[in-house]
């Protein structure tokens, strides 16, 4: 049994992180390799049949951006302490993580896989950030920009992200979450569960909401701020939604522990962003939509459109009357709106289940301890 080592942010609570809730799904199912997954000294095992290695100090804050001195923790790690004879990372490439990956793999003579949790921008240069020997895409667009940008084929994998099965909550159940959280029963809810700051997902709810003929309907604005740049984001948008003339059908939640219950209480998900900026390319709350079979609309031309090509989701161009005019169109079709709820979940349960994709990282071990 060879040992994989997982090198990814502490693998901890929140939830609420994609790549470090990808690295807990992989490692939990392994079946013919031991992971070896990295944690906070003094941090409960998460895992019974991992081997918990307390890279990170005690007391260092949740983040989604490491802090340098975790950086240097990882990179003091894997010079000097690693053990396992292939080494999985897992984050978003940027020079000095790729450099600092590329160098620790080397001198420590250690297989690699890197899964790419997002993707660069398009003006990066991708080649050059590629240091690991196998690399993994999680979207057909992303497989498809490293072919053209110079990988060759067997370096490069298509696998995508996971996503556990979930609940799906029954009409009384929605109606008990939606008195909790102190929204209408009878009305049309959105959910906007993405970021503030970029990808231009938020505005283009707002307007969406603006052009609606739905006059009671409740837009939730469910928004974690990653950035400084978020709170004058905020600001810009409450202004906006004033002038719009929907600011008192406005609910803005901010970051929350209840993200899943506001998922199950909403009648439509929106994820409208124009390009996946620090996002996967299937955003996991997206992909949790859809396991509780809730209709999600993407924007066409980016790689979570992949999921409308599969049945799972609507593709919209990234645009306020564009949105409300398809919400429109599909809460007039109850009978195909059932189906794209049946057809998401049936998406996540075939193709993102944990234990199939843990299955096919365990084809590239094979291949690189052989």
């Amino acid at each position: 049994m060879t040992e994989v080592l997982f090198v990814s942010k502490p693998i901890e609570p929140p939830w609420n992180d994609s790549s470090k809730n990808l690295a807990r799904d992989v490692a939990t199912y392994l079946r013919r390799h031991r992971p070896a997954v990295m944690v906070r000294e003094g941090a409960v095992e998460p895992f019974a049949s991992a081997r918990c290695a307390p890279v990170y100090r005690a007391g260092g804050a949740s983040s989604f951006s490491p802090s340098l001195r975790d950086r240097l923790d990882v990179l003091r790690y894997l010079l000097w302490d690693a053990q396992a004879g292939i080494w999985h990372f897992f984050f978003a490439p940027n020079r000095r993580s790729s450099a600092a990956g590329r160098l620790a793999a080397s001198l420590r003579r250690a297989a690699s896989v890197h899964t790419v949790c997002s993707m660069p921008p398009e003006s990066a240069p991708l080649k050059s950030l590629v240091f690991a020997d196998i690399t993994v895409a999680l979207s057909r667009a992303s497989y498809d920009r490293f072919v053209a940008e110079g990988l060759s084929r067997e370096s490069v994998r298509l696998i995508p992200p996971s996503v556990p099965r979930l609940s799906e909550a029954s009409p009384r159940e929605r109606n008990r979450l939606r008195a909790r959280h102190g929204l209408p029963r009878s009305v049309p809810v959105w959910l906007f569960p993405g970021d503030l700051e970029h990808g231009g997902g938020a505005e283009i709810s707002l307007a969406a909401m603006a052009a609606s003929r739905e006059r009671d309907a409740v837009l939730i604005m469910a928004c974690r701020e990653k950035t400084p740049r978020a709170a004058p984001a905020r600001a810009e948008l409450v202004e906006q939604a004033k002038r719009f003339g929907v600011d008192d059908r406005i609910r803005w939640v901010g970051e929350t522990e209840d993200i899943l219950e506001l998922v199950a209480s909403s009648d439509f998900v929106l994820m409208p962003n124009r390009a996946p900026f620090a996002k996967m390319d299937y955003p996991l709350v997206v992909l949790e939509a859809m396991s509780m079979a809730r209709p999600v609309f993407v924007s066409a031309g980016t790689p979570a459109a992949e999921l409308a090509d599969e049945g799972g989701a609507i593709a919209v161009a990234p645009d306020g009357d564009a949105l409300a005019a398809t919400i429109q169109r599909w809460s007039g079709d109850r009978l195909a709106l059932e189906e794209l709820q049946r057809r998401a979940r049936a998406l996540t349960i075939e193709k993102f289940a944990p234990a199939k994709v843990a299955a096919s990282y365990e084809q590239i071990y094979d291949e690189l301890h052989d």
